[in-house]
């Protein structure tokens, strides 16, 4: 073994030993036959938005109220945004019996902040979080049992954080009703190509004034409450013609008992809100569908999001969505979704008429709510790994209720309608 002057020097006046040195060298080799099989990935997520018409009483472009967005909410429209920058380390499973892996994923910016997994030393203004954090392996049952234990996205949902990886750039109002980070263990196997089932049992992150949890390490109030959940998927085979690698997926989210008082912040109308704090136990139910086409480049998808109690006892929020996704040319891509949500007063914290004490909003007859959009996006790859798109997106209230745009004396809005128009650009690598 060859070694450096330096290490020969510290050698000849007994600072080291060349065993040592030996030991440290093949510690070393060790580290970098481990880190060879890891792969490195992420991405650079920036926008620019536009929100059509004028969303402050005083003419500025912060303090509207737009309802059901994600991560291109009121402070991102009118300007320019870095929404954020992730970056993965993976060691995917190989063939083996045994095989062992992880995933560390990590975020930095603002959107990093509205995940809301919460960062136990600087809380959620630190730009930083953790997606995913977890060990993976693979017992010999059956064809594979893969188990994965720490912080994974959940299982459910058709579209996801990672906004590079889903038809649109804006996420849907579906979106909003589902954890997106469970942390616990998760078990998947694989029947054969065309039956594969998830399932496992996750900490119960629902924290006060919040309704999709995603904190990281959160406890119940109670230790033996704990959320559930299970999906299942099925793959059309080859022998379907064009038809093959079309999906359906079903999945549930027992999310378990939990006490905050969300409920006195959207309580029903002529209900008096309580002062404590009020036990509830949200169940998300999810169906989702893709399937080709016999044209070229065409694709269809559906999903259903249905979530109970989120907001108080006996409420219910949902999401039908359709989408439709056509790559025209190599470069030239179009994806448009349309969706139709409906839900108890609160739902997309949509303020509820009389909330806090407040008049009813004229020429308003119901405190649930109904949205409809329609989301077109037009994706077109100018440069290598780069994805560049363009979104144009139309929210509308569909029950008389002013909930976008300026905020008014009644706790609502001055428009029924939104329409925003965003430029998408990311960097993959």
């Amino acid at each position: 073994m060859k070694f450096n002057q330096w290490t020969l020097g510290l050698a000849a006046v007994g600072v080291i030993s060349l065993a040592s040195a030996v030991q440290a060298e093949e510690a070393q080799h060790q580290v970098m036959t481990a880190l060879s099989s890891t792969t490195l990935s992420g991405y650079v997520d920036t926008s620019a938005s536009w929100w059509f018409g004028n969303q402050n009483p005083t003419g500025g472009a912060a303090g509207g109220v737009l309802p059901g967005r994600a991560f291109d909410g009121a402070n991102r429209q009118d300007g320019f945004n870095l929404d954020v920058v992730k970056v993965q380390l993976s060691k995917p499973l190989d063939e083996g019996q045994w095989s062992a892996g992880y995933n560390v994923g990590l975020l930095f910016g603002p959107d990093a902040n509205l995940l809301n997994t919460t960062s136990t030393l600087f809380g959620n203004t630190s730009d930083f979080a953790i997606e995913n954090a977890n060990v993976v392996v693979r017992a010999p049952v059956g064809n594979g049992l893969d188990i994965t234990m720490g912080v994974f996205n959940s299982p459910i949902g058709y579209e996801s954080f990672d906004a590079v990886d889903d038809p649109n750039f804006s996420r849907s109002l579906g979106y909003q009703l589902e954890p997106t980070v469970l942390t616990g263990v998760m078990a998947s196997y694989r029947f054969n190509d065309i039956l594969s089932v998830k399932g496992g049992v996750a900490d119960n992150a629902m924290t006060a004034g919040t309704v999709t949890g995603n904190a990281i390490n959160q406890r119940s109030n109670l230790e033996s409450l704990k959320t559930y959940f299970g999906e299942f998927s099925l793959t059309a085979p080859d022998s379907m013609g064009f038809l093959k690698g079309a999906a359906l997926y079903g999945g549930i989210i027992d999310n378990g008992m939990s006490s905050f008082d969300y409920v006195t912040r959207w309580a029903p109308r002529n209900a008096a809100a309580p002062t404590a704090s009020n036990s509830v136990n949200p169940i998300n139910f999810y169906a989702g569908a893709t399937v080709p086409t016999p044209l070229t480049g065409l694709t269809l998808g559906a999903a259903y999001d249905y979530r109970a109690s989120g907001l108080y006892n006996y409420s219910y929020e949902n999401d039908i969505a359709g989408y439709l996704v056509y790559q025209c040319t190599e470069k030239l891509k179009f994806a448009d979704r349309v969706e139709y949500a409906t839900g108890s007063a609160g739902a997309w914290t949509v303020m509820p008429e009389g909330y806090g004490g407040l008049p009813a909003q004229p020429g308003s007859a119901t405190d649930n709510v109904r949205i409809f959009s329609n989301t077109a996006t037009v994706d077109y790859s100018l440069w290598a790994n780069v994805i560049t798109r363009a979104e144009v997106r139309w929210d509308h209230s569909l029950t008389g209720q002013n909930i976008y745009g300026a905020p008014n004396a009644f706790g609502g809005a001055n428009e029924r309608n939104a329409l925003t128009l965003a430029l998408n650009v990311i960097y993959k690598f």
